[in-house]
């Protein structure tokens, strides 16, 4: 059964830890910085990094894998289009790969990068997704390099997923979002209790992770493109008349690039 951790890095990343405790066995999700890593290694003698995993190549995310590789001789898999460095294993969209006894189904999520891609697995009691920075809680990622239609299609397909699916993206962003999403839908009392509780952790110094698909699908406006709600705050931040959902979460990424909340 794999157990899961999160090691803070740099201001509001998280490097996801999986854990098989019965053989100490451990994998990693986007290691930006080595230190975290290598600090819980010193700190647990016995386990052994197995696997890192890779969701797209921005530095905060890969930065700490060659060093990792080097001290601990792990295999590194990660995005087949794009640089990832000293990477093992190049996996494409529907590949599977097992990490710690547990099959994962690899997803092509572009819209943040070209060759972004997430993690999946159904086979614990409860469903896991690792969204890199495609999915974030109650928000997604800004458009370095793809479209606003690859995106939407993108979030779409995670959003299809089991509403128990424990979301883990990599930055601690859930607050901001937030304030957006009340922008968004002032009205939203789903939105309005998740931000009350987010608040109140934060104000703790708490995490704010995983959130889960059902909670992203009542209180994240980017998966909400095809409410008439959404629809309507997004013609009137655009000035148009957004035909298609695509069109709505396309007012709703460049209102949210410029929003100050």
């Amino acid at each position: 059964m794999i157990q899961i951790e999160a090691l803070p890095a740099f201001s509001d990343n998280y490097i996801w830890l999986l854990q098989n405790p019965a053989s100490r066995r451990c994998a990693v999700v986007d290691p930006g910085d080595a230190a975290p890593v290598l600090n819980w290694l010193q700190a647990h003698p016995g386990w052994r990094l197995e696997d890192i995993l890779i969701t797209h190549h921005h530095a905060d995310h890969v930065g700490g894998v060659e060093a990792l590789k080097k001290a601990t001789g792990a295999r590194v898999s990660g995005p087949a289009s794009e640089r990832i460095p000293a990477r093992d294993t190049a996996l494409e969209d529907n590949a599977s790969i097992r990490v710690l006894d547990t099959d994962f189904q690899v997803f092509a999520v572009p819209g943040h990068t070209l060759g972004h891609i997430a993690y999946f697995s159904d086979q614990p009691a409860t469903p896991l997704l690792f969204s890199g920075d495609t999915l974030f809680a109650a928000g997604c990622g800004r458009l370095f390099e793809g479209t606003p239609a690859q995106m939407h299609a993108s979030l779409q397909r995670l959003a299809a997923l089991p509403e128990a699916t424990q979301v883990y993206c990599t930055h601690e962003y859930t607050l901001s979002n937030l304030r957006f999403a009340r922008a968004v839908e002032p009205d939203n009392p789903h939105v309005a209790a998740r931000f009350e509780e987010v608040t109140r952790l934060r104000s703790d110094n708490r995490i704010t992770l995983p959130s889960t698909i059902g909670l992203e699908r009542l209180t994240n406006p980017f998966l909400r493109t095809d409410e008439t709600s959404v629809k309507e705050k997004a013609d009137e931040r655009t000035g148009v008349l957004n035909p298609t959902p695509s069109a709505v979460f396309a007012g709703l990424r460049a209102w949210k690039d410029t929003f100050q909340g």
